[in-house]
């Protein structure tokens, strides 16, 4: 007859192979990770807000060309297109981790942010429509998402990087990192807006004047 303890062990011995062939918990971001992303997203958005202070009705509406975007509509498109971006990487996270492997690579991600040699034409669901009334309602929309992303990214335990996203070659953190910079590439068209011929004079003693 087997003895008290054998009894206890094969009783044991069940939950000991379900506790072997459970999964692994997934990783959270690497610290260098998180800080690099929370960095870059507080960037852009502080950015985005010293870019637009002080600008005339006359200046946010300026079009370098009749086919041109003005300021406005630069803004209205971050406004349009971050909730979009946001919901394919909350939907990335739905799926298991599987360790998945980039076929990009973070630096090409941040260069895409910076260097606009490379002109692309946006989806007609992110194209400007007219649904923001002004430069600052599309603005005040494009920071309240901004604070859902960075508390995402300062505390989430979520493995970014073990997830691909649901269309494209890149980690989910990467597609994370290419949110913020989509928004500098913006920022930086905002710039050349400024920069171009006729663009109108900056009215005295207003915010960008006194800069």
């Amino acid at each position: 007859m087997p003895s008290t303890a054998s009894r206890i062990l094969r009783g044991f011995l069940p939950l000991a192979l379900l506790v072997v062939a459970a999964p692994a918990a997934a990783d959270p971001m690497t610290a260098g990770d998180r800080q690099r992303l929370v960095s870059h997203l507080e960037m852009t958005e502080s950015w985005l807000v010293s870019e637009l202070a002080g600008l005339s009705d006359a200046q946010l509406s300026f079009r370098p060309s009749p086919t041109a975007w003005s300021i406005k509509d630069v803004v209205e498109h971050l406004g349009i297109a971050e909730p979009q971006y946001w919901k394919q990487l909350e939907d990335s996270l739905q799926a298991p981790a599987a360790a998945y492997k980039a076929e990009t690579t973070d630096a090409a991600i941040l260069w895409y942010g910076i260097d606009r040699t490379n002109r692309t034409t946006t989806g007609d669901a992110r194209v400007p429509d007219g649904r923001f009334k002004t430069a600052a309602e599309a603005l005040a929309s494009f920071r309240t998402l901004r604070a859902t992303m960075l508390e995402k990214a300062r505390v989430s335990q979520d493995d970014f990087r073990g997830r691909k996203l649901i269309s494209g070659n890149m980690d989910v953190y990467q597609w994370f990192l290419m949110i913020s910079s989509h928004a500098q590439r913006h920022i930086l068209q905002m710039r050349e807006v400024k920069a171009g011929h006729g663009f109108p004079a900056t009215p005295k003693g207003s915010a960008e004047e006194r800069r």
